[in-house]
């Protein structure tokens, strides 16, 4: 089976200063060997996929991009720059590389039509955003204009995590939380509960949102969601439960959680349809993620449609 990949990341030159706050928190020679693989397209990339049967991957710049950049004009050029840099190294490797889209979102009307740019231009397979944007969610109706493209040319948006605007106040003093261990997670759950219970999933039905990291752990709640808000709706009218728009509208990737027994719960609350492989490389180790692939109780036919054929499915490969 030749797997394919889709949260694997790279760096847009001159867009080293978005991700410093975060770099800066890793120790100095894992941080040295993130950069080099994140610089790199040609050499140790795709030796790694040989290496662990990944066919092919989809880049996207990693975060948080344009998303942390406060002036708008800029993060229009910046998302253009970074989106072009990126078409032309895959030029060099069709085969084996995709990519995404970044936008900037600060201007909803301009962020839709660069992703019909990239996908109809220059090929991309859709569009990875990194969380909000100053604050400011898509849930909110000055972005149906996103929504109502990524419906039209029928290509996923991956919502990736992000620094929360303002950190909550039950992680003062635990540093710890923050970031990938928790703090991400919650951030970027919270998003996308705010997109279903927003009703954008109702306006525009046949979007799909995709969430790494099963899915920040969303799909293990989905019963309780349902017995919740048909509780306390608090005037929130959905069209559907909110258990159904989960595999119908957000999809989860395996990126980051290793754990045989997570993917087992998240299959079971998904469909094996729904969920879909990924490493989050160069953060996450490649070998390991495909170990754990290799080797989890799944049947062979299972097995390839969460490596392989889901994503051939959903980016039309």
């Amino acid at each position: 089976m030749g797997k394919i990949a889709f949260e694997e990341h790279f760096m847009t030159p001159g867009f080293e200063a978005y991700s410093s706050s975060f770099i800066s928190l890793i120790e100095a020679e894992t941080a040295r060997v993130l950069t080099r693989r994140l610089n790199d397209f040609d050499d140790e990339r795709i030796a790694i996929m040989d290496r662990n049967g990944i066919d092919k991957v989809i880049l996207s710049q990693t975060g948080p991009g344009v998303q942390g950049e406060p002036d708008v004009q800029t993060a229009i050029d910046r998302a253009r720059q970074s989106n072009d840099f990126l078409a032309e190294r895959i030029a060099r490797h069709g085969d084996r590389l995709a990519g995404f889209a970044i936008l900037p979102m600060q201007a909803p009307e301009t962020a839709a039509e660069e992703l019909e740019r990239c996908v109809r231009d220059l090929g991309f397979k859709g569009a990875m955003v990194h969380g909000h944007t100053d604050g400011v969610y898509y849930d909110a109706r000055q972005f149906d204009v996103v929504w109502d493209k990524v419906q039209s040319l029928d290509v996923p948006f991956y919502l990736h995590p992000t620094n929360a605007k303002q950190d909550p106040f039950c992680f003062a003093d635990h540093p710890e939380l923050l970031g990938a261990t928790w703090g991400w997670g919650v951030e970027t759950g919270s998003h996308a509960l705010r997109l279903l219970f927003g009703g954008v999933f109702d306006r525009f039905p046949d979007i799909k949102l995709v969430l790494g990291h099963m899915g920040e752990g969303l799909p293990f709640l989905r019963w309780r969601f349902d017995s919740r808000f048909e509780a306390y709706p608090c005037g929130v009218t959905l069209k559907r439960k909110p258990s159904e728009y989960f595999g119908s509208n957000i999809l989860i990737t395996t990126s980051g959680v290793c754990s045989h027994h997570a993917l087992i719960g998240a299959i079971g609350e998904m469909g094996a349809e729904n969920v879909l492989f990924s490493v989050d490389y160069p953060y996450e180790s490649t070998e390991l993620a495909a170990e754990f692939l290799d080797t989890a109780p799944l049947d062979d036919a299972t097995r390839q449609m969460i490596g392989r054929d889901n994503a051939v499915r959903l980016f039309k490969l």
